[in-house]
Parts: structure tokens; C-alpha cells; sequence
């Protein structure tokens, strides 16, 4: 089985998170979103995922090397061959998977880095393909899939104005035919057919279903986005709501402080005179100090003081002295209120 993870985006809906590392390795309950997205595919595939391919735009080359050693380090872990790939232009979801092509053969699954989920299904590997769902309130604001008698799905339908399906596509695709979608996608760039200037999954998928193949559900319990501050804050309280494993690091020094759990808190955090939860992460060698802190992510050697805070996310070298309600702030920040 190969994976194909598609990463290109700049993440502007989660500045200033963004300036200084790619969205995907944005940490949630600990692990960067990518990772949590792997792991929990190779959750539900029998068998090892034997390849790794992540697909970055050119900006995201400007991070630095240590990126790609990240993201390799990622597939190592999973056992799988990991590769980098550059999308040099941002032309659409089908063009961004063919940046990876030499893997675009047999089983395939693409996943888009920016979703979470949680289901208790295991991949039907000789399926044609799987597009993993969820159903929600209101499909007029996604790609949704709409079925026949036979549960099968008939139709992709991207944004429908009267809807017949609640079932919304997650950006999450299963292929048991990989060539088969490198033949497609390699027709719409020779051809040039595109929608809204770019080339797109949606034409690969609605072109199979034309020609014979059968596209069933995944559906899944829970589907997190990250797209932005608010929207990664709850994810990381839902992963830490259903984690099954100790989030506590053994080295984690607490004086007169209070922990609320779930949380999550890494290597050689100091708390001092602090209130920590529900739902907070912390990275490794952060001090909090005279501080109330819930459902909030803290990153990497930062030191949090005098604080008061909920649904706020604080990257990595940060030193914060204030009270306010809810922040946002990004690596390297100093900022000090009063």
C-alpha cells in the first residue's frame, strides 16, 4: 500500500503558525497533524504501508532541510520508504498527486494533510476505491457523494445547493488501481481540462465511475479540521478526548500545581503554581508559572506567566507575561501585558 499525502498548501488561515513551519507539522496533542493522519491510515489498512510520499509547494522548501528530515522521519516510524515531492505550481488536487507519480500504482490511498478522523473500519483493499465521508448538517458548503440502493456511490456532487446526500467527502481516497488513476490524471494535463484554472481529484473520480469502477463509503465517526486557530484548538481537544495512551511525560515537574485531564504534556515541563486542563497540550521543556490555562495548545521552550487563558494556541520560544481571554501567537514572540 501507498500512501500519497498532498501538503502543498501555505496555510494562511493559520498565521502566524505558518510563518515559520509548514501547516501539516503544526503539533496536535503532541504529534504533528501529519503524523496523528498516517498513523491513523495505517490504523485501518491490513498490511504495512510500504511507501510515503508528501507533497510540498516551493515556499514551503524555505523552512529548511530540517522539514523534509521531518517528514521522512515520519514514514520511518510507520516503517514505510518516505519521499518529498514539489508541486512548483499551485494547479489543483490532481496535479499536486502527480508530483508523485512512480508511486501512483497498485493500492494507493491520498490523503489531504489537513483532517483528522477516527473510525472503527478496516479498508476493504479489493474494493475499487473508498472515499472516506462523514455526515453532516449542513453538505452545501462540501463535496458530498450521493448513493444508490446498493450503498455504492453514484455521484460526486462538489457544493450542492439542494442537496441529496449528507454524507461530506473528507479529502481522504482509497484506489485498489493506482496506474489506473495515473492514466486519468495524466489525460486532463495533456488535455488541459481543468475547472476554475486547476486540475482536479473530483474529474479522476466521476471519470472511473464512467468507466465501470466502484467507489464505496468510509464512513467515519469523528473528522477534524485544522484549518485554523479555532478549528485546530478543538481537534486537539477531541484527540486528547478519545486518546487511550499516557500523555503525561515521567520528567514533567509540577510544584503546588493542579493538572486537569486530558491532557498533554511533554518532557521536562515545569509547572509552577499552575492550573493545566482540560484539553491542553504543552511541548517539551515549557514553564508555566502563576498561570490558569484549559483547552489550548502550547508548543516547544516557552514560558507562559501570570496568564489566563482558553482556546488559544502559543507556538514554540515564546515568552508570554499577561492575562488575556484567548491569544494566538506565534514562534519567537515576547510579549508582556501590564
Amino acid at each position: 500500500m501507498n500512501l500519497i499525502i498532498p501538503m502543498a498548501g501555505i496555510g494562511s488561515r493559520l498565521r502566524p503558525h505558518t510563518l515559520t513551519v509548514p501547516k501539516p507539522l503544526v503539533p496536535v496533542a503532541g504529534k504533528p497533524i501529519v503524523q496523528r493522519l498516517a498513523e491513523d491510515i495505517a490504523s485501518i489498512v491490513d498490511g504495512p504501508l510500504e511507501n510515503i510520499a508528501f507533497i510540498v509547494g516551493p515556499s514551503q522548501q524555505f523552512f529548511g532541510p530540517q522539514v523534509q528530515e521531518h517528514l521522512l522521519a515520519v514514514a520511518k516510524k510507520l516503517g514505510a520508504t518516505g519521499s518529498i515531492h514539489v508541486q512548483s505550481e499551485a494547479l489543483g488536487t490532481a496535479h499536486a498527486i502527480y508530483q508523485a507519480e512512480q508511486l501512483l500504482s497498485g493500492n494507493v490511498i491520498i490523503a489531504f494533510a489537513d483532517t483528522l478522523f477516527r473510525a472503527d473500519f478496516k479498508l476493504d483493499a479489493s474494493a475499487d476505491g473508498t472515499v472516506w465521508v462523514k455526515e453532516v448538517e449542513d453538505p452545501r458548503a462540501f463535496g458530498v457523494v450521493q448513493l444508490d440502493a446498493d450503498g455504492i456511490i453514484e455521484d460526486f456532487v462538489e457544493k450542492p445547493e439542494n442537496p441529496k446526500s449528507n454524507l461530506a467527502i473528507i479529502g481522504i481516497y482509497y484506489f485498489k488501481d493506482g496506474d489506473a488513476v495515473k492514466c486519468e490524471i495524466k489525460h486532463l494535463l495533456d488535455n488541459k481540462i481543468m475547472e476554475k484554472g486547476e486540475y482536479q481529484l473530483t474529474n479522476v473520480l466521476d471519470s472511473l465511475k464512467d468507466k465501470g469502477a466502484k467507489f464505496t463509503p468510509g464512513k467515519v465517526i469523528e473528522w477534524w479540521d485544522c484549518g485554523n486557530k479555532n478549528a485546530t484548538v478543538n481537534t486537539n481537544q477531541r484527540v486528547l478526548a478519545n486518546a487511550t495512551e499516557i500523555l503525561v511525560s515521567s520528567s514533567m515537574k509540577s510544584t503546588n500545581s493542579q493538572i486537569i485531564e486530558p491532557c498533554y504534556i511533554g518532557k521536562n515541563v515545569q509547572l509552577i503554581n499552575a492550573k493545566v486542563g482540560p484539553y491542553v497540550s504543552i511541548g517539551d521543556n515549557t514553564v508555566i508559572e502563576d498561570s490558569v490555562i484549559e483547552n489550548t495548545i502550547i508548543q516547544t521552550e516557552s514560558h507562559i506567566l501570570n496568564a489566563n487563558i482558553t482556546n488559544s494556541m502559543i507556538g514554540n520560544k515564546v515568552y508570554y507575561d499577561g492575562s488575556a481571554n484567548e491569544i494566538s501567537i506565534g514562534d519567537y514572540s515576547t510579549q508582556k501585558i501590564g
